[in-house]
């Protein structure tokens, strides 16, 4: 698996809330992001998976 460079520009009071989050999970701003990001995406993944489930049951 390869890696890439995503650079983004945001707010200084967000900034400080994340390094918060991240301070609490003993992690730093980059692998605190990225874990919610991969959480996010599994969560949406998942979701959909359950939803084609229902539609192949028919319970929905």
């Amino acid at each position: 698996m390869g890696t890439s460079v995503l650079s983004l520009r945001i707010d200084r009071d967000l900034l400080e809330r994340l390094r918060g989050h991240a301070a609490k999970r003993g992690m730093n701003v980059q692998d605190y992001v990225i874990q919610t990001l991969m959480r996010d995406d599994f969560d949406q993944r998942f979701q959909t998976a359950v939803e084609e489930t229902e539609k192949f049951y028919g319970v929905t």
